[in-house]
Parts: C-alpha cells; sequence; structure tokens
C-alpha cells in the first residue's frame, strides 16, 4: 500500500466525485419538478447553478482522483518490483528448482502488477463507496426517515445477494487466474527457446495445440469471472429500481402534505446514484480475492523458508562490510582461496554432490577440475560465488567465507559461467555491465586481451549488436566477452565453467590457451573442464570422479 500521505487526495478527490454523482442527479430531479410549478426564477438559481457545478465538479473530481490515486499506487509498484526481484535473487538457483520458469515470470510481473489493485481497486473505492452512500442515507433521511430506511434495507439485501452469486460464482477462477496465466506463459517461452527443436522434430503443431489449450483455459476462467461481474451488476440494477418502486409507493400517498413534489421526485431518484456508488463496494470484494491470489503466488516465491542448502545471510552480517577485502598488492600474505573438505548438497537432494574436496590457490596461480559430466564441477563452482551453501572450511584471504556478505565475496571470486548470458544490446553495454565507468578505451584494451579486438572492428566496435542472449555470436566469442566482463570487474579470482563446452578440440585448446593468457599474472584462475588441458599451461590439477556423494 501507498503511505497514507500519499493515497490521502485520491481518497478524498474519489469521495468529491462521487457526491456529485448522488447530488447532480438528486438536484436535477428536484429542479426540473420544482420548475414545473413555475415559481419566480430566483427561486431556481441556486439549482441551475448548483447543477452546473455538481456537472463540472464530477468530471473534474474525477480528473484529479485518478490522477492522484494512479500516481500513488504507481509509485508503489515500483518499489513492489524492485523489492520482489530483491527477494527473489537470494533463491536462484537452488531455491527455485521446484518452480517452472512461467510460474517465476508470471509472478514476478502478472501477480506483482496485480497487487495495484489494492490501493485502486479494493480500498479506496471501499472507503469513498461506504462513505457517500452513508452520506446519501443521512441526507435522504432528513427529508424522509421511511426513504432511507427503505433504501438501506434494499441495499443490505441487493447487496448480499450479489456478493454471494460474485463469490459462488468468481471464486474459482480468481484462485484459478494467476496460474491459467503462469501455464500459457510457460507455454510461450517453451515454445520460443526450444523452436529449433521443435522444427528439426515437426513438433510444432503440437506445441501450438498446446498453448491453444493453454490460452482456452484461461479465456474460460476470465470469461467466468466476467459473468459473476455481470450478474453482480444486473442484480443491483433491479435492486436500484426495486428501491425506487418502493419509495414511490410509500410516499407517494403524502406527497403535497408530508413532503414536497420536488423532494418526493429526487428521493425517488437517488437510488440509481446510491447503487451506482454502492456497486464500488461489490467490485472491490471482486478484486479482492484476485489481488489475494496473486499476492499468495508471490509469496510462496519470496516468502518461503530457504532450504538449508541456499545461503541466507543473518541479521548479524548487518555491520559486515560490502565491498570485496584488497588481497592483492604488496601487504597480500597467504593464498587467496583455501578450502579444506568441502561438500556440497543441492536443494533437496539426500546425498552431496561434492565431497570431501581440499585445495589452496594463490595469486598467480591455476586450478584445473575436471571430471565426468555429472561429477559436481558446475556445483563446486556455484558453492565458490556462495550460490550453494557448503561444509567444511571455505576462507578467502584467510577469512572465513561466511563472514563475509555475499556481495562482498563475489566481489572477490567472479565466474564466468558455461553459457554467459548476453544482453540484447550493443558489443559496450554487455561489457559495461561489469563496469559503468569504464571508458571505449578501456572496453577495447581488455577486447584485446580477449582476442576480440579485430572480431569487434569488423562487426563495427563497440556498437555491434550481439542479440538477444547472445545469438549473434558464437559460443567461444560468448566465454571471451564474458571473460572480458570478468577482467574488467578485477576480480582477484577467476571461475571458468566449461568454457570450451559445444567447440573442437583444436579450437578448444586455443580458446584455453587465450582465456587463460588473458587473466592478469597477478590473479588466480579456476579452470573447470572436462577435456584435458594444451600443452604448455602449467597448473595444479583437482579430479572429481570418485568424489561424488
Amino acid at each position: 500500500m501507498p503511505s497514507r500521505r500519499r493515497r490521502t487526495p485520491g481518497i478524498v478527490f474519489g469521495v468529491l466525485a462521487d457526491a456529485c454523482v448522488v447530488g447532480l442527479l438528486a438536484l436535477s430531479a428536484w429542479l426540473i419538478v420544482r420548475a414545473g410549478e413555475q415559481p419566480p426564477i430566483l427561486h431556481l438559481t441556486f439549482a441551475v447553478v448548483g447543477v452546473r457545478a455538481l456537472a463540472i465538479g464530477r468530471a473534474a473530481f474525477r480528473y484529479v482522483e485518478r490522477i492522484a490515486s494512479h500516481d500513488a499506487a504507481l509509485a508503489q509498484l515500483s518499489e513492489l518490483r524492485s523489492e520482489t526481484f530483491a527477494a527473489l535473487v537470494p533463491r536462484v538457483p537452488g531455491a527455485l528448482g521446484s518452480h517452472r520458469r512461467g510460474d517465476v515470470l508470471a509472478a514476478f510481473v502478472d501477480d506483482v502488477d496485480q497487487l495495484q489493485d489494492e490501493p485502486l481497486r479494493v480500498r479506496q473505492p471501499f472507503i469513498v463507496s461506504t462513505v457517500v452512500v452513508l452520506a446519501s442515507l443521512a441526507v435522504l433521511a432528513i427529508a424522509s426517515a421511511t426513504a432511507a430506511l427503505i433504501l438501506l434495507a434494499v441495499l443490505l439485501v441487493a447487496g448480499a445477494a450479489a456478493a454471494l452469486l460474485a463469490a459462488r460464482i468468481a471464486a474459482r477462477g480468481d484462485r484459478e487466474l494467476s496460474a491459467a496465466r503462469a501455464a500459457l506463459v510457460d507455454r510461450l517461452l517453451e515454445r520460443s527457446s526450444a523452436a529449433e527443436v521443435l522444427a528439426a522434430f515437426g513438433a510444432e503443431p503440437l506445441q501450438r495445440h498446446r498453448i491453444a489449450e493453454a490460452e482456452a483455459h484461461l479465456t474460460r476462467v476470465q470469461l467466468a469471472r466476467s459473468r459473476a461481474a455481470g450478474l453482480t451488476g444486473a442484480i443491483l440494477t433491479v435492486g436500484s429500481g426495486i428501491a425506487s418502486l418502493i419509495i414511490l409507493l410509500a410516499l407517494a400517498p403524502i406527497v403535497g402534505s408530508g413532503i414536497s413534489a420536488p423532494v418526493f421526485a429526487a428521493a425517488v431518484i437517488v437510488p440509481a446514484a446510491v447503487f451506482e456508488v454502492f456497486a464500488q463496494c461489490l467490485q472491490a470484494l471482486v478484486a479482492r480475492r484476485t489481488v489475494a491470489a496473486s499476492a499468495a503466488r508471490v509469496a510462496e516465491l519470496t516468502e518461503a523458508p530457504m532450504p538449508a542448502e541456499v545461503p541466507v545471510e543473518s541479521s548479524s552480517m548487518e555491520d559486515a562490510p560490502d565491498e570485496a577485502p584488497n588481497l592483492l598488492g604488496a601487504d597480500a600474505a597467504g593464498p587467496l582461496i583455501a578450502v579444506e573438505h568441502l561438500g556440497v548438497t543441492h536443494p533437496g537432494a539426500s546425498a552431496p554432490a561434492v565431497s570431501d574436496v581440499s585445495f589452496t590457490l594463490g595469486a598467480g596461480e591455476t586450478l584445473v577440475i575436471t571430471g565426468e559430466s555429472g561429477s559436481g564441477k558446475t556445483t563446486l563452482a556455484l558453492a565458490l560465488v556462495r550460490l550453494l551453501e557448503y561444509t567444511g572450511a571455505y576462507r578467502i584471504g584467510g577469512v572465513d567465507a561466511r563472514a563475509l556478505t555475499t556481495h562482498a565475496l563475489r566481489g572477490v571470486v567472479g565466474l564466468c559461467e558455461q553459457e554467459p548470458h548476453l544482453f540484447d544490446a550493443d558489443l559496450r553495454q554487455n561489457l559495461k555491465f561489469a563496469r559503468d565507468s569504464a571508458s571505449d578505451a578501456e572496453l577495447m584494451d581488455v577486447l584485446e586481451r580477449v582476442g576480440l579486438a579485430d572480431w569487434a572492428a569488423q562487426r563495427g566496435g563497440l556498437d555491434a549488436p550481439v542479440g538477444e542472449r547472445g545469438v549473434l555470436v558464437s559460443g567461444g566469442q560468448a566465454q571471451r566477452i564474458a571473460l572480458a566482463r570478468a577482467i574488467l570487474a578485477d576480480f582477484p579470482v577467476v571461475v571458468l565453467d566449461e568454457p570450451t563446452a559445444g567447440v573442437d578440440r583444436d579450437r578448444a585448446d586455443r580458446l584455453l590457451t587465450d582465456l587463460i593468457g588473458a587473466v592478469p599474472a597477478d590473479r588466480a584462475v579456476i579452470l573447470i573442464t572436462h577435456t584435458a588441458l594444451p600443452g604448455g599451461v602449467g597448473a595444479q590439477r583437482l579430479r572429481l570422479d570418485e568424489r561424488v556423494g
């Protein structure tokens, strides 16, 4: 919810706008009947001016109310998105493994956006409607207590019937809406990400059929909710007519004696405006169920207990330095990394993926970690950058890794993933992602170090596009760009995870030699690979084949 200061103007202007709706209809009816009595024109002047004022006020106050309320809600929505993203980051990759990509994307986009309805379509309409309806009943009671009691009784009966009907028809749809959206998004993502495979095996028609099924299910859910809204509106419209009819029959015998004709006309017509305002309460109840369902899905991702295998920074880490410690230079002593009997387990797994690993690594040294697929090489890399929890001892420059914030630790140990993510932007932006203050000259220098300067020049320099997820560059070029980022970020320790995956042997040897040679001599390199190291590269070696739990 926006702060009270930000949401109060929208509520105030909303009350004024809806009060103008009721007042305009009542005063117009009074004016028409009173004018029919042909009094002196001066007796009607206040009503004529009042009708004009209320007509202008209805539009003006509604316009200002929309600006104020949406400004508050959208400002709060940006904070919600940031907080949700911040809550999701520590859960990658281990804590979200049981959720489909469509679930996560739908929760982060659709469900978080749905939360803005809480101030816009739940709280504010309910408050505004309640205030205006009660005020209208009070004013009507001054003119005729009988009319006020009749209107109140019909409001309660029609409102209860409409609410029960809406709850019965739409409740299930409200619960299914977010899930249906997520299913459709997931199938669309699968269609786009696996387009080549689907085309190669002729499975595109099947996937299109699955997308159509998901879309049809979402349409059915939305139609059920629309039918509920339509039936609710119909009940309220009928209730409005019934209230006016009963008031007409109840007050008609006393017109001229107990109540004047103009006031009688206003009392008969007021229920139409009051029911129009009252409808917002029921719409708020329907919107509340939708918001609650979306909030539950967001909470399922962001507030569920973290698995023990995923690191969580405790409150005691608040005073820990958030900057990377300086481990290089003349004052540095001892190894950059020291690992003793380290073990790593995936979330939900019963046995460790890596166990009893020990090594030390100093500045200027290279460690090559080999092993068959599934032996835990990438798992070890994730533990070194604290994306997964570990057992045993892990020290950075003699300091326990758990004593450092994840931000500080990842300022020391940088990971170049097996499939580095490249943004759909130019080469410059993909490099400045690592250090936004780098000049073009610095960027070209680091490209020279990783062997991409000539390639970049042929493509148009730093303005060369890389395409969505790096579709315009090869796997080896993507690895070189990832290493260029690591060099720009100035990591004392660089972890290269399978940089030659999908590259033939001759090119793999050249790529490995270039990548290791590009890292500054006073840095340490951890190279994870399943292939043999090219000749002439001196390194420690660690094999994980027999260490799988």
